[in-house]
C-alpha cells in the first residue's frame, strides 16, 4: 500500500471504532427484539414494513452521531437526511431485512457506512442475534475483527448466486437475463438483503444480485465487497454507489462474466 492509502487508513480509524460502536449499540437495542410475536408491524407509504426496533435503533445512532460529530450529515431510512451535502455523512439502515426480520428469519442485519465527500469509505453489516459483525474499509475486510476474503470463483457455473427476491429481476430489470444467469449456476438461492453481501465477503457465496435498491442499502456493501477483494456495480456495470441496483461478485473474473450475461441477447 503507498503511502496515500496508508494515510486514508489511518485517518479512519476514529471513525471505524466509532462505527463498530454504533453497530454494538444498536444491536444491543434490536436483540431484545427479535423475533417476538407481539412487536407491533406498520407498513409505509412505498408499502415496506416498519417495526420500533427499525425507528428505535435509528434514534439511538442518529443520537451517537449528532453528539460525537455534530457537523457530520445523516442519511436513514426512516427518518430522512441532516445536512446530506457535509464533507462526511453517516447513511443508516437500522434494519435491512425487516421482512425476514419480523418473519424471525435471521438473513437481516444493521447496515452503516460513512461517506467522504460523497462516497463512501467504511461501512458495516451487523447480525446481532448471530453475532456476525463485518467491517470494510474498502482495502480490508473483517468478521468480528479477523481479515476475511471472498473466495476465488471465477464460473457462474461454479458460483452460489443469491438474490433477496427472485421476482424482482422481472419488474425492475431484464427477468429473461436473469433467468440465463441463474440457470448456469451451481446454487441458486435467496439468502438474500444485507446478509447475502456479508456471505459474498466472507467467502460463503459468490454472487450477490438486487435488481433495486435505496442509498441506505448500498453505501456500506461498496466498502465490505472491496475490501474483500470483490467487486461491486450496478446492474450495467456503472459505479454502485449512488445507484438503484447492485451486482456483488466474488472475483473480476466472475463479476464480468455475469454482467455479460445479463447483458446477452
Amino acid at each position: 500500500m503507498n503511502f496515500a492509502g496508508n494515510f486514508r487508513l489511518m485517518h479512519l480509524d476514529p471513525y471505524r471504532a466509532f462505527l463498530v460502536e454504533l453497530a454494538r449499540r444498536s444491536g444491543d437495542f434490536i436483540r431484545p427484539l427479535a423475533a417476538q410475536p407481539g412487536l407491533a408491524v406498520e407498513t409505509k407509504a412505498d408499502l415496506s414494513p416498519v417495526t420500533a426496533a427499525d425507528r428505535g435503533a435509528e434514534e439511538l445512532m442518529r443520537g451517537l452521531i449528532s453528539k460525537q460529530f455534530p457537523s457530520h450529515g445523516i442519511i436513514g431510512e426512516e427518518f430522512g437526511s441532516e445536512r446530506p451535502d457535509a464533507e462526511w455523512v453517516w447513511v443508516l439502515d437500522p434494519i435491512d431485512g425487516t421482512k425476514s426480520f419480523i418473519s424471525g428469519v435471521p438473513l437481516w442485519g444493521t447496515l452503516i457506512a460513512l461517506l467522504h465527500r460523497g462516497q463512501p469509505v467504511l461501512g458495516c453489516i451487523n447480525q446481532p442475534v448471530l453475532n456476525q459483525l463485518v467491517v470494510g474499509d474498502g482495502t480490508t475486510t473483517t468478521l468480528n475483527g479477523k481479515p476475511v476474503r471472498c473466495r476465488p470463483t471465477r464460473r457462474i457455473e461454479d458460483a452460489t448466486v443469491l438474490t433477496s427476491d427472485p421476482f424482482n429481476p422481472g419488474k425492475h430489470q431484464d427477468g429473461p437475463a436473469f433467468q440465463r444467469l441463474i440457470a448456469r449456476a451451481k446454487l441458486v438461492r435467496t439468502w438474500g438483503d444485507c446478509y447475502g453481501y456479508l456471505l459474498v465477503a466472507t467467502g460463503q457465496a459468490d454472487v450477490m444480485a438486487d435488481p433495486i435498491m435505496n442509498p441506505w442499502d448500498i453505501a456500506a456493501l461498496v466498502p465490505v465487497i472491496r475490501g474483500a477483494g470483490g467487486v461491486i456495480s450496478d446492474w450495467r456495470g456503472q459505479p454502485p454507489y449512488p445507484a438503484e441496483s447492485t451486482i456483488a461478485a466474488a472475483t473480476p473474473e466472475l463479476h464480468a462474466a455475469v454482467l455479460a450475461t445479463l447483458g446477452s441477447r
